[in-house]
């Protein structure tokens, strides 16, 4: 869930108020589902392109710059067919700026960049014609990130691209920047590795990017002074944002050093996924979309007020022809213009079912290993009838598309809306049954008892891959803040077990793996909940904890090698885990099963895991013998020790062995 309360400017629509508001003509605007509304960029011509059907009159502006310049010329735009307007200036305008200004029945409204906008100057106001193809680094056509077997092969690691490299200990020299966290041979405290070769010997697959589209909150002419927002607040959703490029003012350098991130990340065998925000603006009555069709693209209470599902003051209608479109050719954008490997969908429930599925349909056709996950939840109603929703409940309506499961998330450490609440790992009651349904990654199992469960109580996907599973991520407490609230009285040494045991599950688990940046080193934020506008010290990943917390590091960096090197522990689909997985012993506080048959040429034949939350050992009966993998701190790959007859668990921790 996401807790973003960014200030928006509340006004009505002018025709809000007024008694009797009817939505349904919306629906009658002429719609230009098969316009290409991009800026059309040639060297002999530029052709400008906007959807405006209620417009009385359309100009664009050019200037010479993105931000002080006054107008250099204005040019009235033809109307066309469908509520589409177009000017095609000669010559080669590669450089110039430009913005679209709309006249309604009561003037002239603000001048926007438009919201197919693919380059803007400082703090986007203005847009920029540009020849794309020269933001491209060199080798950029031969540029491909990772394949995936199936979507729960990949070990998401979720960060914002200020956080990982502005400690002043990060060693990175493009401190909070793009470049920054691909800069090579970055080194911290005690000699450790940072950036991205720490994620490289962290042995993650992709990273998520917090939202790096352009957003209103940060003020690109003043990035001397410290400024620190999450980004969930959009302005501009096809450029990327200009405080994390070295020149917020050139449009084309945020272009060029977004690419040469990707492929950076790209060379080193990570994806990248984008956080996005479709469902919101972060501004209502002002927001370009409303300069352009005004209310069209959003949805309406009854009396004609701004519906705000997102809570953040509005919520944007995907199910109408003209949004669907632009989401779907953003998304498109995306991936094939900066080769992007997934989307993560803030508050995905927003979205009706439909429209998700047409992305999921057209994303997959350009790149078929695309990773596609959302909240599947809302932050308040909505008009949009709840079976139209895409929430978690739905997911197999969506056979292609994941959602976060806070059924593993809250079963694990207790509820994040609770400081005290406690789970599986930290001394909660009950929760075995929400643990063995993360485990096996929300699907229908002979073994779940659903009524048992915290918030499912039926299975809610059809593959155990459409299940993220995760502890933590930036909303809400870290998970070393959350334990250490909910157990006052557990010592430093209670604490990182419990902290290992909870992503060890994760990491075992048949969903999706998802990590929240430094948690493989206990990150802090000074037990803030919501952080989106907090300073940079409560913010910053503090590398000193790597340094100190190196044996954390490596207790993370041998499960992600366990689960990459055994495929028995992300098996791909509903069947394949049923006929394989099966729970064998649980009690309070303790869940073992077995991964029998040897998954899909897995070296080991059979797995058993065992979890021990207890704050004691516990002595397991063994009907045969195994070899020893795991075992307190110790990874032992090769087993070389035997275990039978039985083996005393150690308190919270988790037990792997297996049979050859």
């Amino acid at each position: 869930m996401k807790y973003v309360f960014i200030p928006t400017i509340l006004m009505l629509l002018t025709t809000s108020c007024r008694k009797g508001f009817d939505k349904s003509h919306y629906h009658a605007y002429p719609t230009a589902q098969n316009a290409n509304l991009w800026t059309q960029y040639t060297k002999e011509a530029t052709e400008f392109t906007l959807w405006a059907p209620t417009a009385k009159g359309v100009k664009v502006n050019l200037y010479e710059n993105g931000n002080d310049s006054q107008i250099k010329e204005s040019h009235l735009m033809e109307s066309s067919e469908n509520g589409v307007w177009i000017k095609k200036l000669i010559g080669n305008l590669n450089g110039t700026y430009y913005t679209f200004q709309v006249k309604t029945d009561s003037g002239w409204l603000f001048e926007t960049p438009g919201i197919y906008a693919q380059a803007v100057g400082v703090n986007g106001n203005r847009a920029m014609v540009l020849d794309l193809a020269t933001t491209n680094p060199q080798g950029w056509e031969m540029d491909k990130g990772p394949k995936l077997e199936a979507p729960n092969k990949a070990i998401i690691y979720e960060l914002h691209v200020r956080d990982m490299t502005l400690h002043p200990q990060s060693g990175a020299e493009q401190k909070g920047k793009f470049l920054g966290l691909v800069e090579q041979g970055t080194k911290g405290p005690g000699n450790i590795k940072t950036g991205i070769d720490h994620l490289q010997e962290l042995g993650i697959t992709h990273v998520h990017l917090l939202p790096s589209f352009d957003h209103y909150s940060i003020d690109e002419t003043k990035l001397d002074t410290p400024q620190f927002n999450w980004g969930y607040d959009p302005k501009n959703y096809n450029v990327p944002e200009g405080s994390y490029s070295t020149d917020p003012y050139d449009a084309s350098v945020r272009i060029k050093e977004f690419k040469q991130m990707v492929k950076s990340f790209h060379e080193n065998g990570i994806g990248v996924i984008m956080d996005v925000v479709y469902n919101h603006t972060g501004k209502t009555e002002e927001s370009l979309f409303n300069q352009e069709v005004p209310g069209y693209y959003y949805r309406h209470n009854e009396d004609g007020s701004y519906s705000d599902a997102a809570a953040c003051g509005n919520e944007t209608a995907s199910e109408r022809t003209m949004m669907r479109k632009f989401m779907i050719e953003s998304l498109l954008y995306w991936t094939k213009e900066y080769h992007i490997d997934g989307f993560r969908f803030d508050l995905m429930g927003i979205h009706d079912i439909e429209t998700m599925n047409e992305i999921a349909s057209a994303l997959k056709k350009v790149n078929p290993d695309i990773l596609l996950y959302g909240e599947g939840w809302t932050a308040k109603d909505s008009p949009l009838p709840e079976e139209k929703r895409s929430l978690k409940k739905h997911m197999q309506k969506l056979p292609q598309i994941a959602a976060f499961s806070d059924d593993i998330r809250d079963g694990l450490k207790g509820s994040v809306f609770e400081d005290l609440d406690t789970g599986f790992v930290n001394g909660g009651t009950k929760k075995e049954e929400s643990i063995k349904f993360g485990l096996v990654g929300g699907i229908q199992h002979p073994q779940i008892d659903y009524e048992g469960v915290n918030y499912s109580k039926a299975p809610w996907t059809k593959a155990p891959w459409q299940s993220i599973s995760y502890t933590s991520c930036h909303d809400n407490l870290t998970l070393f803040d959350k334990l250490q609230i909910s157990n006052r009285a557990a010592g430093q040494e209670e604490l990182i077990a419990m902290h290992k045991l909870a992503n060890a599950i994760v990491l075992t688990s048949q969903g999706t793996p998802f990590l929240h940046a430094g948690v493989e080193f206990l990150r802090s934020k000074q037990g803030e909940h919501n952080s989106y506008n907090l300073p940079d010290s409560i913010n910053q990943i503090d590398w000193n904890l790597k340094n100190i917390h190196q044996d954390v590091f490596t207790y993370y960096q041998n499960l992600i090698r366990l689960r990459k090197s055994h495929p028995a522990f992300s098996m791909s689909n509903a069947k394949t885990v049923n006929d394989h997985l099966e729970f064998q012993f649980v009690a309070d506080g303790l869940i073992s099963y077995t991964l029998e048959n040897s998954y899909n040429n897995d070296s080991w034949k059979e797995i058993l895991v065992i979890y021990n939350a207890k704050k004691e050992a516990f002595r397991y009966p063994l009907k045969e013998a195994y070899k020893l993998v795991v075992y307190n701190d110790m990874f032992d790959f090769s087993g070389s020790k035997t275990i039978q007859e039985y083996i005393d668990v150690p308190p919270i921790s988790i037990l792997v062995a297996y049979k050859d």
